[in-house]
């Protein structure tokens, strides 16, 4: 496996993994098999449900997207003006035109807070769903990520598929895989990563292909010569690095091999009236692209959009971005329902915190409007959260804010409650336990209650 470097903290791999095994042996095997038994109990009791995180890395502004206060003073309500769409009193900003036209399909949460306006300890709380003291001064993973508990749970709907995969890769306030990583899982539960931009014309993800010269009989005598290494060398060692390695490798094996992945992988089968639905863009090609993985089969896909930490010129920044995320979002409602697959498919749009409600002055510290227009710093206070599809009701509207934006005022929510929603639309207990390294078992949420009025 190659030699052990140390981290900056002076662990080094090998002592983190040793660390990460620890615990179990404090547990009996009968305690093992049985929640063996009752994992496999869970994945034959599971629905065939899928779900795809449109991640909005930065912080995306509630003020300015979903929650919009035109009677607040102008320094709260911003640049922009409301529209109203499909569905009567739930009113969008007015450069979400497409998505106006389907918010049938969709419900946002008004409410959602955490309170930290700190990007390492918002994507901590958001993607696992567990502050545990994370911060920019503390920023390591410390829980496992909601697509890891996810890929462990449930695995793939289909075989031949990952069971979680990060277009373009699972990224969180620059950390990669960042918090939606598996932790204490394994590394074998972080996401599949695609890499490449499926809006290239060339588009291929990495080790899918077969290398040049390189025939299924003599892969499936490599994989046979392979096993038998592996096998001589876990005589003299039994470490949980193998274990990932395991899983990648017959992963690895099975896309190569099989049809499946390579196919569901294949953008470029697309119609293209089809990939003009979700906009010929980076962003939107992989929204797009998400879809076709979990049609495929797999259960968790995340899409990493960043580029939202607009401290100023807000102005020029989100009449950039906004409309296309407006087309990818739109245009993935729009194709899944007409392909069936909206009652299968639930959509999760949020970000690790929101923005100031009252913006600033734009010079950054210095004069006024230097920086461009006026910008909103970090807020996680009062957030959004948009879900839809996968049996979650469309057209909702959960809580709401104050006058100004700063706060719940009613119906609060926190993101245990939008993870608990989650793992019921994909049929896995919210009160599900994990055992931690030193061999106690751990909630995955501290609050499994789902927001019923979605369900």
């Amino acid at each position: 496996m190659g030699r052990s470097d140390r981290y900056c903290d002076g662990q080094s791999r090998r002592s983190f993994l040793q660390l990460g095994i620890a615990g179990m042996a404090s547990l009996t095997l009968p305690a093992l098999l049985k929640a063996s038994d009752q994992s496999q109990k869970n994945k034959l009791s599971q629905p065939d449900t899928r779900c795809i995180l449109i991640w909005l890395d930065g912080g995306p502004g509630h003020m300015d997207m979903y929650d919009m206060k035109p009677d607040a003073p102008a320094e709260y309500r911003g640049i922009w003006k409301p529209i109203k769409t499909k569905v009567p009193g739930f009113d969008i900003t007015e450069l979400y035109p497409k998505q106006a036209k389907v918010t049938d399909k969709f419900s946002i949460v008004r409410s959602l807070h955490h309170n930290t306006g700190d990007h390492f300890a918002g994507a901590h709380r958001m993607l696992t769903a567990k502050d545990m003291g994370v911060s920019g001064a503390n920023n390591e993973q410390k829980f496992p990520g909601i697509g890891a508990i996810v890929n462990r749970e449930a695995g793939p709907r289909k075989p031949g598929m990952p069971g979680y995969v990060g277009v373009p890769y699972g990224m969180s306030v620059g950390l990669r895989p960042g918090y939606f990583g598996g932790h204490l899982l394994g590394a074998q539960y972080n996401p599949f990563e695609t890499v490449a931009d499926a809006n290239q014309a060339n588009f291929k993800v990495p080790n899918l292909n077969l290398a040049n010269g390189l025939t299924m009989d003599r892969l499936e005598n490599r994989k046979t010569l392979l096993q038998h290494f592996d096998s001589v060398q876990r005589q003299f060692e039994n470490r949980r690095d193998f274990i990932a390695k395991d899983k990648f490798t017959e992963e690895a094996f099975h896309f190569v091999c099989g049809a499946t992945a390579r196919k569901a992988f294949d953008i470029a089968e697309e119609k293209a009236s089809t990939r003009d639905l979700y906009g010929r863009h980076s962003w939107g090609q992989s929204v797009l692209l998400a879809r076709r993985l979990v049609e495929a089969g797999t259960t968790f896909v995340t899409v990493h959009l960043g580029g939202w930490d607009h401290h100023w010129d807000l102005k020029k920044g989100y009449e950039t971005l906004l409309p296309i995320v407006d087309s990818a979002v739109a245009g993935l409602f729009t194709d899944l329902s007409e392909r069936g697959l909206l009652d299968s498919t639930l959509v999760v749009l949020c970000g690790e915190f929101s923005r100031t409600p009252r913006m600033n002055d734009g010079g950054n510290g210095g004069a006024p409007m230097s920086k461009g227009t006026p910008g909103r710093d970090h807020w996680g206070d009062a957030m959004f959260c948009l879900l839809g599809g996968g049996g979650v009701k469309g057209g909702q509207i959960i809580g709401s804010t104050d006058r100004l934006g700063e706060k719940p005022k009613d119906r609060p929510v926190k993101p245990s409650h939008i993870h608990s929603t989650i793992y019921e639309v994909l049929g896995i207990d919210p009160k599900l336990q994990l055992i931690d390294p030193t061999g106690r078992p751990t909630n995955i949420l501290d609050e499994p209650t789902p927001i019923s009025e979605l369900l």
